[in-house]
């Protein structure tokens, strides 16, 4: 079992840049696919990125594509997000999930196991 724990989100303007952490306790996080997905009010919870336990694979969604870069540091057990060129549409909940088959990027939240609390990401235009 793995705890997440997201933190780093919070009010930024048009253009501006955030940088999402995720701090995984428990089972080394080497053993799990990670990923970012988000939530605004009213929509479904979306894929956003995700990289594989060996972190050979990154996959990204076509929305944030050149703009989001997940990464991983494993001596600190800990996931990031880097957004820059951020969108008033980016505006959401972000939340990091960690899924045991660590050798597919599964985009369907309902595969993911376990979940951090989420960090709200606000976008003013």
């Amino acid at each position: 079992q793995v705890q997440l724990v997201e933190s780093g989100g919070g009010l930024v303007q048009a253009g501006g840049s955030l940088r999402l952490s995720c701090a995984a306790s428990g089972r080394t996080f080497s053993a799990y696919t990670l990923a970012w997905f988000r939530q605004a009010p009213g929509n479904e919870r979306e894929f956003v990125a995700g990289v594989t336990s060996n972190s050979d694979r990154r996959s990204y969604a076509d929305f944030v594509k050149g703009r989001f870069t997940i990464s991983t540091e494993n001596a600190k057990n800990t996931l990031y997000l880097q957004m820059n060129s951020l969108k008033p549409e980016d505006t959401a909940f972000y939340y990091c999930a960690a899924n045991p088959n660590r050798f597919f990027i599964a985009t369907n939240p309902t595969t993911y196991n376990y979940w951090g609390q989420g960090t709200q990401v606000t976008v003013s235009s």
